[in-house]
């Protein structure tokens, strides 16, 4: 798969606020504060996946079609369910 720019550019946007929260514990920042920037890596890293898995399907789902028959793409759709699944 061919990963872009922009989801190289959101995973480096995860990666600053990782730092970030390490920076945040070197201070002694309040774990409430330290805790919620977490709660936000973890849901950016969660866009990342689902960014992910769907341009993966897009791309999988065009290429079974292309192919001129009818492909299994209920079996595509599941297999990107059981990615964001284990994901979690």
């Amino acid at each position: 798969m061919d990963y872009n720019e922009d989801m190289k550019k959101r995973l480096r946007r995860v990666e600053g606020q990782v730092r970030g929260v390490l920076r945040m514990m070197e201070e002694e920042k309040n774990c409430k504060d330290v805790v919620s920037q977490l709660s936000a890596v973890r849901s950016a890293v969660d866009r990342a996946i689902a960014f992910i898995v769907s341009h993966n399907l897009e791309h999988c789902i065009r290429e079974e079609l292309g192919k001129g028959k009818d492909g299994d793409t209920q079996k595509l759709v599941e297999e990107a369910m059981q990615l964001l699944v284990k994901s979690r």
